[in-house]
């Protein structure tokens, strides 16, 4: 489908890839994995058209579609949230506009025997048709899925874009991608943005309804439950495995083992030849032994095992002052902007050594808590800081906020003060800076490397409370790794905010969940929270068994402890009004489809053939027919959530 052929990318002397070759083919889930700065976003880009190659080409068929979501992009202020995911049916809105211009001129016409008229009619035919196929208004339920399942709520629809953040606005980015369903999809870091649940919806979409699929994520979880091939870049080279990212990681640890021994016994064999040669090379007895001995080593195909990229992260936080036994004291805390809540009445303490998670839906107050804490907004109740806490910060969006026109070691040496500015070379090449490296401009370096030059600045002050707010965006996995096992080895508080369930395993014993304007605290690692939560596929929920008329009456005996009397009288009636919509609708959309189909064999009678009446009726009733589907979609949508909240 795509042909990589001999390409070759240069950055002056350097060679970022070198010679490679490989082929993308249909329904290919492929992660490209390396390291940060390895190459995996240029190949993103050169795939999908934005970048040129120094040698060879990327060879894509004429009629496939590509769509490419980067790590970072300009953003459009000037629709809402709605009318900006509906760009994604650009050609569908050009159809329909076509056929309203198309049935006003045939109203205004009345030449009805000549052959504009006739071939007006099978322009209007032929688009509907056309309309047909594509799904027709239909796309107005898959907007809307997808803007649910990526965490929109319904009311904001209606919102400008503009009043988003940066993340949400990657979302709808993203969501305009899914809904144009293209035939290859590039996705850089698509979970940056995304909560948990978010995640495990995407996963479900990309694993279940995407076509070909090639993404750069560190999440490891993520890329495990997506993808089946992995292309792993290194040192210019390309590896590929035919095999997810657990698998990968076994299969390349077997392969350097093989190439080891193999190299290992070619250098015995060449070993014990040149010895031969060197012992009886004077013997005319063994002259001819030594020839055939030479002309034997000349014929060797020397093996060569790969070169490998060992250069890693080195990270170790200093040693913790030591705090009072509670660091942070939350009661009755609240926190509104005008009359919107936040949360509110939130009652939380925090220990000494505790290494805790804030996880929740973007916009549940997660990083609007860390900012109380860090006393950076004012907020109502009392938050106490215990004696002697020194906090360290990294924010999600600490990397974005370098200076781009400094150097790396420009960047350390403005902040580094006293003895610690004549180790700055030492610490920069510790965080794979060491060399030329510290003398690139922030502005080329890529988000990984910005990520751990961010990194850099944390550590050069000793803290005993460390927050980290999404820490692990743009991060390596094998940097994540180090990063874990050092909060792990660090004596002080952690409180990390991510929504990457492999980074947050077994590293915090305390999940505090932001949800309806609450925080719950859960004691455990993030995987007994899920599944506490039951959140731990999106395909379990839906499976979920969900009750009919019939078995309503066990479902209340299940939910005595969870609902009132009064509460599950409430629920039982709306889930038999909205059953009762669902019925009504299905009237009307039979009724519509018997009324479309007389008026179709209407049509064939000769003496109805120039009837603009006719066509004018069939439009209208098709266009009701679709909304009526729509309408269906939603309120069967509606049953199963009504269904949902008397099982749970």
């Amino acid at each position: 489908m795509i042909s990589i052929e001999g390409l070759t990318v240069e950055f002056g002397a350097k060679a970022l890839f070198d010679n490679i070759s490989y082929v993308v083919n249909k329904k290919d889930r492929i992660a490209l994995v390396g390291k940060n700065g390895a190459g995996k976003s240029t190949m993103l880009k050169i795939i999908a058209g934005l970048q040129e190659p120094t040698r060879g080409q990327c060879i894509i068929p004429k009629d496939l579609t590509i769509g490419y979501l980067p790590q970072h992009m300009i953003h459009n202020d000037d629709a809402t949230v709605y009318e900006e995911a509906e760009k994604a049916f650009a050609h569908i809105l050009e159809i329909q506009d076509q056929i309203e211009k198309n049935n006003i001129l045939l109203c205004e016409r009345d030449d009805y025997e000549s052959d504009s008229y006739h071939s007006l009619i099978e322009e209007i035919t032929h688009l509907n048709e056309q309309l047909a196929m594509l799904g027709g208004v239909n796309y107005v339920a898959d907007i809307e899925r997808t803007l649910f399942g990526l965490g929109f709520l319904r009311t904001d629809l209606a919102r400008p874009t503009k009043e988003f953040s940066g993340g949400w606005r990657m979302r709808i980015e993203l969501a305009k991608l899914l809904l144009q369903r293209p035939d290859v999809l590039l996705l850089d870091e698509p979970t940056n943005h995304l909560d948990i649940e978010s995640i495990q919806w995407l996963e479900n979409f990309l694993a279940s309804r995407a076509n070909a699929v090639m993404l750069v994520s560190h999440d490891k979880a993520f890329i495990n439950a997506v993808t089946t091939r992995t292309i792993e870049i290194s040192l210019g080279k390309i590896y590929d495995y035919r095999a997810n990212y657990s698998t990968y990681l076994e299969l390349r640890k077997e392969r350097r083992e093989q190439q080891l021994r193999a190299y290992e016994n070619q250098q015995k064999q060449i070993q014990d030849t040149e010895e031969f040669i060197e012992r009886f090379r004077y013997k005319t007895s063994k002259a001819v032994q030594v020839q055939s001995r030479i002309k034997q080593l000349d014929k060797i195909d020397r093996l060569e095992v790969d070169e490998e990229d060992t250069s890693s992260l080195r990270l170790k936080f200093p040693p913790a002052p030591r705090s009072g036994s509670f660091p942070v004291i939350a009661e009755g805390l609240a926190k509104l902007y005008g009359n919107y809540v936040v949360f509110s009445n939130v009652d939380l303490t925090i220990k000494r050594g505790e290494k805790v998670a804030f996880v929740g839906k973007n916009g549940e107050g997660k990083s609007t808590l860390v900012k109380c804490i860090m006393n950076e907004i004012e907020y109502a109740g009392k938050l106490t800081l215990g004696h002697n806490v020194k906090i360290g910060y990294f924010a999600q969006n600490q990397a974005s906020l370098l200076n781009e026109s400094k150097s790396v070691f420009e960047t350390i040496d403005d902040v580094a003060v006293g003895d610690i500015r004549t180790k700055i070379r030492d610490i920069l090449g510790a965080f794979m800076f060491g060399g030329e490296e510290a003398d690139k401009k922030v502005k080329v370096l890529s988000g990984g490397e910005r990520s751990r030059l961010a990194m850099i600045r944390l550590l050069l002050h000793p803290v005993n409370l460390l927050i980290l707010d999404e820490p692990t965006n743009h991060l390596d996995i094998r940097s994540k790794d180090v990063l874990k096992q050092a909060i792990k080895e660090f004596d002080g508080t952690v409180i990390v905010v991510s929504h990457d369930r492999e980074f947050l395993d077994g590293l915090v014993t305390k999940v505090y969940e932001f949800a309806d304007k609450k925080i719950i605290e859960h004691i455990g690692g993030v995987y007994d929270f899920l599944k506490k939560k039951k959140l731990s596929s999106v395909q379990e929920i839906e499976r979920k068994v969900l009750p009919n008329k019939e078995t309503i009456s066990s479902v209340q005996l299940e939910t005595d402890q969870k609902l009132s009397y009064e509460e599950r009288k409430e629920r039982i009636k709306n889930l038999r009004k909205a059953e009762k919509l669902v019925e009504t609708c299905e009237h009307d959309i039979a009724k519509l489809e018997q009324e479309i189909e007389q008026i179709e064999q209407a049509m064939f009678q000769p003496e109805n053939a120039a009837n603009v009446s006719f066509v004018a009726s069939y439009t209208q009733k098709k266009r009701a027919l679709e909304q009526k589907y729509y309408e269906w979609e939603l309120l069967a949508e509606d049953v199963e959530t009504k269904k949902n909240e008397l099982s749970n």
